[in-house]
């Protein structure tokens, strides 16, 4: 046994909630049927929304996220909140940040964004 073998056996399998995708597809040892939805076989993790949130709104903006500040599944994929510094200012509490909702599939490719708000960095929201 080789050290590579070894090492893949001796890795402890995480559940990751995530049927394989041959199972999925019936091609595995798995009883063949589909997803009682008759979806969600695509669909990307919350991580990988995440990511896929910045990195598509990075695209259309030009301009780097700074944090996801939220991430929720909806019925047709993914919304998520992601926090973008708009303009930068000396001191940095004085920065302008704006927050987009993010819209998308379960596939994780962006259906829409828009701006939810304007603020300072410095700011903090109070209590409701």
């Amino acid at each position: 046994m080789t050290a590579a073998e070894e090492d893949e056996t001796q890795r402890p399998e995480r559940p990751s909630g995530r049927k394989k995708t041959d199972e999925r597809a019936g091609g595995g040892q798995g009883d063949g049927r589909a997803d009682e939805a008759g979806r969600g076989a695509d669909r990307v993790s919350a991580p990988q929304a995440m990511r896929r949130a910045a990195d598509q709104l990075r695209e259309l903006l030009g301009r780097a996220p700074e944090s996801v500040s939220a991430v929720r599944p909806t019925d047709d994929g993914w919304q998520a909140d992601v926090e973008v510094l708009e303009v930068e200012r000396v001191p940095g509490t004085t920065s302008v940040m704006a927050s987009y909702r993010v819209q998308l599939d379960e596939e994780g490719e962006l259906l829409a964004y828009e701006r939810t708000r304007r603020y300072t960095r410095g700011q903090v929201d109070r209590g409701r």
